[in-house]
């Protein structure tokens, strides 16, 4: 049986003075092994992570490991409890309007430097002095001056610094209405044919805040700075965010499931070591980000989404009927709302009521097999 620690840390302080903590499970003894960490929840409405994790728990209780692994459940507390009327908000920063999940720190800055000092150095120094100073250059954040620090920074300081002591990072979310689908970043797609995921969103080497982009991109741009240098360099790292579903609902029949898909991408990658964890025969399509497409609603509205998630659609097809009472005398009340390419429908909006320009579908376009 592996051993399972709980503790908790502190993530800030609300008005009244009470500590704003989260809990931090462990499984397994950090050794020299290779480290995992998963979280989720960092936006409020978005539960099924939870659920996972818990899964996660109960299963990991008893499969071989040959390193640890760290599961944080309820990210931010904040997003959690943000609620309105029945409806969890949580997305954004109440008091800021920031989204919480694009408050990562960019650690960009180090790699010129550490390339330098560290250009003839063996693979496992680097990948040893380059985390700790990943580990380092978030502690000296968290650290310093507290009033320069806004209560979301805060937050994903410290779970990012818990992040950087990972060699695998699962950043666990859901979409509004949404199928499973993956964000992985273009070196790692060998990997996303190990989760039991059918759509996988190929990503860049560019920072835009996220959890995964504060992971893997410093050590993608240390793996190119060491190339310009003529030497090939590894990516030491890799780190996904993981779209479970949509938001506001758990399924613990499912998190069974999407558990089980963790633990087949954690044993291709040698942290689990029995339990017969293997990626299911399903078909995977992939698309670049470029390629991930919004469609907006060309009016307001009621609408009756009819594309399905998952499904196939062709250049013509209506994804959406819009409602418009206001236009029934003119015989104009049912508007579709076509796409023009050939896609795959990802996910859709939440509400049957929308204003015009809301974000109504996202799709894959330019899709091909993984």
């Amino acid at each position: 049986m592996n051993q399972i620690t709980q503790h908790t840390i502190q993530v800030g302080e609300l008005a009244t003075g009470q500590a704003l903590t989260i809990p931090v499970f462990t499984v397994g003894e950090q050794g020299d092994g290779p480290h995992v960490y998963i979280q989720a929840n960092m936006h409020g409405a978005e539960v099924q992570g939870n659920a996972v994790i818990y899964a996660l728990l109960e299963k990991l209780k008893s499969v071989p490991l040959a390193g640890s692994i760290t599961l944080v459940p309820y990210a931010n507390p904040i997003g959690c409890n943000q609620k309105s009327g029945e409806f969890t908000l949580g997305r954004f920063d109440p008091i800021t309007g920031e989204n919480w999940n694009r408050l990562y720190h960019d650690h960009s800055h180090l790699i010129a430097e550490f390339v330098t000092h560290f250009k003839d150095e063996p693979e496992e120094t680097i990948r040893r002095e380059f985390k700790k100073r990943l580990i380092e250059q978030t502690q000296a954040l968290i650290g310093g001056p507290q009033h320069r620090l806004k209560t979301g920074k805060r937050i994903a300081l410290h779970l990012q610094h818990l992040a950087h002591q990972a060699d695998f990072v699962l950043d666990l979310h859901t979409g509004p209405v949404s199928s499973k689908h993956l964000y992985c970043p273009e070196y790692a797609q060998e990997s996303a044919k190990h989760f039991d995921i059918p759509h996988t969103l190929l990503i860049p080497n560019e920072f835009d805040g996220a959890m995964d982009e504060a992971c893997f991109c410093p050590w993608w741009q240390l793996s190119d700075a060491f190339a310009a240098q003529g030497r090939e360099l590894s990516t030491l790292v890799e780190a996904f965010t993981v779209e479970l579903g949509s938001q506001e609902h758990i399924d613990l029949k499912e998190a069974e499931h999407d558990a089980n898909s963790i633990l087949s991408y954690l044993t291709h990658k040698e942290v689990v070591l029995g339990g017969g964890y293997q990626p299911r025969s399903i078909t995977r399509y992939a698309c670049y980000l470029k390629d991930y497409v919004a469609v907006y609603a060309p009016m307001g509205g009621m609408v009756d989404y009819h594309a399905s998630l998952g499904s196939h659609v062709k250049a013509g097809d209506s994804l959406a009927t819009m409602l418009r009472l206001d236009k029934y005398s003119e015989g104009e009340a049912l508007q579709p709302v076509p796409f023009a390419q050939d896609g795959i429908a990802i996910l859709h909006f939440a509400s049957a009521s929308v204003n015009q320009g809301t974000e109504l579908y996202k799709l894959f376009t330019n899709y091909f097999e993984l």
